[in-house]
């Protein structure tokens, strides 16, 4: 007969089991993030009503600690070397990435969200948020070849790609009439769509990315 002792090992090894299972379906279930483009229309409090850039009307509440950013018009000559940035992009056939839009992460933002992936800017984008390792001026625009951890990328910024980058704000800035991009609202349990940053467009600047 099996003592007391013995069976212990087995009885953790089983509420381990269940406790990983367990976690990994709640993991599972959690909604992805949402991005959101659009206008403000109204301001309630913490809650946002925003016309999305679809058409959509959707309302977003902010947390009490949200961070709010201006997203600022600045010029290409501010990409230099070690400058980590995102590059809006769409895939050409020789393998670059020809920009749609940059803009430029502040110094205390180095590493975010750092990586290549698809976008949807527009269909058939690309975001490449990285460490810039070279910049030439080219024929068609400026080169630059952009570092992350997995890769590299080469990008070629035409002339009059928009070119941004996020400065600090404050919650005077989230009022109607401003266009705004939230990178990744949460579904919360009661099926409001929640954002703990919200991006403002400053002087009328539509956020490009």
């Amino acid at each position: 007969m099996p003592t007391i002792s013995s069976l212990l090992p087995r009885v953790l090894a089983a509420s381990l089991i269940s406790a990983v299972l367990l976690g990994t379906a709640a993991w599972a279930q959690q909604p992805p993030p949402v991005r959101i483009r659009g206008t403000i229309e109204a301001v309630d409090g913490a809650m946002l009503s925003i016309k999305s850039r679809e058409g959509t009307d959707m309302k977003v509440r902010m947390t009490d600690n949200v961070a709010v950013f201006g997203v600022a018009k600045t010029a290409l000559s501010e990409i230099k070397e070690g400058s980590y940035i995102g590059v809006t992009a769409m895939p050409e056939p020789d393998g670059t990435q020809k920009a749609v839009a940059v803009h430029i992460f502040p110094e205390n933002q180095r590493g975010a969200a750092e990586g290549f992936r698809p976008w949807d800017q527009r269909p058939g984008s690309t975001m490449t948020n990285a460490t810039v390792a070279q910049t030439v001026k080219g024929t068609d625009g400026q080169n630059i070849l952009v570092k992350y951890k997995d890769g590299e990328k080469k990008v070629v910024v035409p002339p009059d790609t928009p070119v941004v980058t996020f400065v600090a704000g404050d919650k005077s800035e989230i009022k109607p009439g401003a266009k705004i991009i939230i990178f990744g609202a949460v579904k919360k349990d009661d099926g409001v769509l929640e954002a703990n940053r919200v991006n403002v467009g400053r002087d009328g600047i539509t956020p490009p990315m």
